[in-house]
């Protein structure tokens, strides 16, 4: 081996380590760039040359720059990232339902209610009394209020989220189409042989942001083009999109949007992340309660009615063939949406019927009516208008400590996969010094060597020969 050939040797090193040089500086420059995984250059012995005495080494040569990544806890933390957003949104949601009912409180609907059937046991104490009759009708008026209320801001926070469903389903789409561009570039690139490193970590980083809104599986194909599924549903293949879309129908008098394939009646049922969150919020969470403020309403109108319309008001007394049979709410309200004091009482409270004698200074009816407050109506006579409430209420603050336990757990978890991940794929300062060393030393070595073989080059063309003597 000639000293051309220990130059030529000289000269791979000191490009080699120069790219390695290149690379750790890459890595320092992004230690805080989100999805940055670390790269490493991989070198490799060149060719060795049979000099006749044995095989001789010809230097080294890079191999390639890879990225040190683990697939298995980039899975892991997809599948986890989908959970802990579902429940994030849950927990949003549900949060925002707590504070609707904001229990204890003077101004809550219990405590209205109470006041309802207080103001009827002080009419038992004066049952001809104006008075305490138009104090019953702004008390009952005060919950039929809260009734309407509640029931307006639990329907504009599902149509809120069903809004959200479109907004997130956009975010897809447009999360679906940087991916597609992006496997473009890869097999644009590594079509030649070079290894797209940084553009694999922006693909993967919009892949995960993409688990977090809905169930996400991926395939990466032979040309390194990530092929992205919703469940079983492709939505990137190669550089191509397929779209979502909301299809809004009408059900039961309720307008509701659903996840389809976009130009299609297909449905996609796969879903996780945020969007399963805010479908379950929509069509789970959210009705089940209203349905149950529909029954107390329903039920508070059917069973005042059903007693009261057996009383006699002031128009009646002393005249048992008065006619009776006048509602104390508006017998229309079979929802708390409708829920309404009787227009006949807001109009004249004469009517209220205290009295179920039909003689003067009788209060049993009021005193019937208030007793409805401790009267088991309603699951099958196992509650009171008080407990079915209170079990409505009950049930929301299960449900916001149900989602926070379940958000803090994943979030534990994702925190837990995120730092094993890092361990192996992040970059660590500590040990991109201790390789920027390493490769400063080879590459100064490097350059003496070629230092040497230059010296050894002069000493044969100047100190040998004719020139030399």
């Amino acid at each position: 081996m000639g000293l051309f050939q220990t130059l030529e040797s000289g000269k791979r090193a000191l490009l080699s380590q120069q790219l390695t040089l290149t690379t750790i500086g890459q890595n320092i420059a992004n230690v805080n760039t989100p999805g940055y995984s670390r790269q490493r250059v991989r070198l490799s012995a060149t060719q060795p040359l049979n000099s006749g005495l044995g095989l001789v080494g010809t230097g080294v040569q890079v191999r390639d720059v890879r990225q040190v990544r683990d697939l298995f806890l980039g899975e892991q933390l997809r599948k986890e990232n989908k959970s802990l957003s579902r429940w994030q949104f849950r927990e949003k949601i549900i949060s925002q339902m707590e504070t609707m009912f904001i229990e204890p409180s003077e101004t809550s609907l219990r405590t209205h209610m109470d006041d309802m059937f207080n103001a009827f046991a002080q009419l038992e104490n004066a049952p001809e009394s104006n008075t305490a009759r138009n104090d019953i009708v702004a008390k009952a008026v005060t919950v039929a209020n809260d009734f309407r209320q509640l029931s307006a801001q639990l329907i504009s926070l599902r149509d809120s989220v069903d809004r959200d469903l479109g907004s997130r389903v956009g975010e897809v789409n447009r999360l679906s189409s940087e991916i597609a561009d992006l496997n473009q570039q890869v097999a644009r690139m590594e079509l030649g042989g070079t290894r797209a490193n940084d553009i694999r970590d922006r693909r993967d980083l919009l892949i995960d942001r993409l688990s977090s809104l809905v169930d996400v599986n991926v395939v990466e194909d032979s040309n390194g083009a990530a092929r992205v599924y919703i469940g079983s549903m492709v939505i990137v293949d190669g550089n191509v999109q397929y779209e979502i879309e909301t299809k809004t129908e009408t059900v039961q008098g309720q307008q509701k949007s659903s996840i389809v394939m976009k130009g299609t009646d297909v449905v996609i049922k796969n879903l996780d992340g945020e969007l399963r969150g805010l479908v379950e919020t929509r069509d789970e969470v959210i009705p089940k309660y209203l349905a149950q403020l529909d029954e107390l309403a329903r039920s508070i109108a059917k069973e005042f009615n059903a007693v009261h319309s057996t009383g006699y008001g002031l128009k009646g007394l002393g005249d048992t063939s008065a006619p009776t049979g006048n509602n104390f709410f508006d017998p229309g309200s079979i929802s708390a949406q409708t829920f309404a004091v009787d227009a006949g009482v807001l109009n004249d409270v004469s009517l209220i019927a205290a009295s179920q004698s039909g003689e003067p200074g009788d209060s049993s009816n009021a005193l019937a009516l208030s007793k409805m407050r401790n009267t088991r109506l309603l699951s099958g006579g196992t509650r009171t208008f008080n407990d079915f409430y209170g079990s409505l209420v009950g049930g929301v603050g299960v449900e916001a400590r149900q989602s926070k336990n379940f958000r803090s757990n994943f979030e534990l978890v994702v925190e837990q996969i995120t730092a094993n991940k890092e361990s192996v794929q992040g970059v660590s300062l500590d040990e991109e010094m201790t390789e920027l060393i390493r490769a400063q030393r080879a590459y100064d070595a490097a350059a003496r060597m070629i230092t040497a073989v230059d010296q050894a080059f002069e000493t044969v063309i100047n100190g040998m020969g004719m020139v030399g003597r």
